[in-house]
């Protein structure tokens, strides 16, 4: 795969649930949906796609995603775990499955070192023949991986990318001084993704974007285009949706607002629970100030 594909609105597809399992229905529908909207590709069993809770579902959630989406987008499987064994088992998966790149969050729990998380990666691209994008996101894994230990990973040829959601604007610079711009960087935060783009990024690997694929997509064109003030207009309209799908835990208020919209039933899985009635308001409110409800 080319690295530039790796760019644009990226979603972290939600995993939808009916009657306490996998409905595939639901989710070919919404891939359907989201490349009739110009989403330039998708991360399934994510973060967003409650990974966590999937158990031999896994497989096939990456397996639909990559049937239904048959090539006409970037497909990269969320294949991370505290568990090295585990995290190549499930990357050697996605490779047979056709993925195009998989996802790899930094090892959560254990907490390890930097030359433990520097090991975790190279013993997953020493197994499997498949392009990797490290996911840093230390509010959900505890530990940071260094601008230093990226640079160090950037040097094996299968360490492609980064999903940097770590919030801090100064990261895609120092990450571009000391990689150089070949290696790709997309956000993993909507809220500032615009401001990532400036300072160097690629794109967004988006919750937002499951619920305003279009708008999202737009975004990320406008800015390619040269177009900032169009791209900022944009991201201004989308900020009450940024600030609203996290009112609790992604992908809690996402998965309820796809439900208003008729997309998907609002189901998560223990130990996340249904949206407080203050939080549905405010998920309702902002669809209606982006334009989606009336």
């Amino acid at each position: 795969m080319e690295n530039s594909r790796l760019s644009g609105s990226i979603v972290a597809l939600v995993t939808p649930f009916k009657d306490g399992g996998f409905d595939e229905t639901a989710y070919r529908s919404l891939i359907e949906w989201h490349l009739s909207e110009g989403t330039h590709g998708f991360v399934p069993c994510g973060t967003t796609g409650e990974a966590s809770t999937l158990s031999h579902e896994h497989k096939r959630v990456v397996s639909a995603c990559i049937d239904t989406v048959r090539g006409r987008a970037p497909v990269i499987a969320g294949t991370g775990s505290n568990s090295t064994a585990e995290a190549i088992e499930l990357t050697r998966f996605a490779k047979s499955a056709g993925a195009d790149a998989a996802l790899v969050v930094c090892p959560y729990y254990n907490k390890p070192t930097q030359e433990g998380l520097y090991r975790h990666y190279r013993a997953i691209v020493d197994a499997v023949d498949l392009p990797i994008v490290v996911y840093n996101i230390p509010g959900r894994s505890v530990v940071d991986m260094s601008v230093e230990t990226m640079a160090r990973l950037a040097e094996l040829p299968l360490i492609v990318a980064v999903k940097d959601a770590t919030q801090d604007l100064a990261r895609p610079l120092r990450t571009l001084q000391a990689i150089g711009p070949g290696f790709r960087q997309l956000s993993g935060e909507d809220g500032t993704a615009l401001a990532f783009l400036a300072n160097g990024g690629h794109g967004c690997i988006s919750v937002t974007a499951n619920v305003a694929p279009r708008l999202c997509a737009d975004v990320q064109v406008a800015w390619q285009q040269g177009d900032a003030a169009k791209a900022l207009a944009l991201q201004l309209q989308l900020m009450p949706l940024h600030l609203n799908l996290f009112c609790e835990s992604n992908p809690v208020p996402a998965k309820y607002a796809l439900s208003l919209l008729g997309r998907c039933d609002p189901d998560v899985r223990l130990p996340l629970v249904e949206l407080a009635d203050a939080s549905k308001e405010k998920v309702r409110q902002a669809l209606i100030a982006v334009g989606l409800m009336a």
